[in-house]
């Protein structure tokens, strides 16, 4: 059985870190820490001019939840639209209605429009009000792939439901888990699930290389962040989750 392994990252530096480690693909985001928000145009040529292997981006407006303005998504459109004028392999999206469900018709509109690159269902589905009926809502809707952590914080808690989702799928929709995937996890969801795709981040923590520190003061009013901190993808932990897979 052949697994495929995606990497979410935020900078061209760890795009390229994930294709060295054997990454089939990558999902470009920014913001990560709000779970992913659309990254900018200069973002999307450089990754995309720089990178051999898949590309994904994520078109997301803003953080939040996913029930979106008539405005919010004329703009969605429009960088789905862009994301196919820079070559971009996929796109990555989800739109629920008020009551929580999966919204069938404006998420069916935009997977027309981005057409021919692959369509990813996000895990706004992580947040619907009814995940059975979301699968089939989100088959309805013409996309590819669905992104879940079985509608818990990781796929390693929602793996039970995972399962199900893939067997409800059969083929008319890969299933792909992503949450707090790693090296000590992922034998046991790919072997619970039955699924073939994964999504992790795989990242670790690196101190700045700036020599002079402002101290007392931090960036977005957040006073637990720390601006000489970066998050980069780590070769090493992919690798190993790469490893991990070619051996099941």
């Amino acid at each position: 059985m052949q697994f495929r392994l995606e990497i979410c990252v935020d900078s061209l530096a760890s795009a390229m870190i994930a294709q060295e480690a054997g990454a089939h693909r990558i999902e470009l985001c920014d913001s990560l820490i709000e779970g992913g928000i659309t990254p900018s145009a200069g973002k999307i040529d450089s990754v995309r001019q720089n990178l051999g292997i898949k590309l994904n981006v994520i078109i997301r407006p803003r953080g939040g939840d996913f029930l979106y303005s008539v405005l919010e998504y004329d703009i969605m459109r429009r960088d789905i639209e862009r994301c196919g004028e820079a070559g971009v392999d996929g796109v990555v999206f989800g739109i629920l209605t008020p009551e929580g469900y999966i919204d069938i018709d404006r998420t069916a509109r935009l997977v027309e429009e981005a057409r021919p690159m692959s369509v990813t269902f996000h895990r706004a589905f992580d947040m619907c009000s009814a995940p059975f009926r979301g699968i089939a809502d989100v088959i309805a809707t013409g996309a590819d792939r669905l992104l879940t952590s079985g509608q818990k914080n990781d796929a390693d808690s929602g793996a039970g439901l995972i399962a199900k989702l893939v067997r409800r799928a059969g083929t008319k929709l890969i299933i792909m888990p992503g949450g707090g995937l790693n090296a000590s996890n992922i034998r046991k969801i790919a072997e619970t699930t039955g699924a073939t795709e994964f999504h992790m981040t795989g990242r670790s923590t690196t101190e700045s290389a700036i020599k002079f520190r402002r101290s007392g003061i931090t960036m977005g009013g957040n006073s637990s962040s720390d601006e000489y901190k970066i998050k980069t993808a780590d070769k090493d932990l992919i690798r190993n989750v790469v490893t991990i897979l070619k051996m099941i």
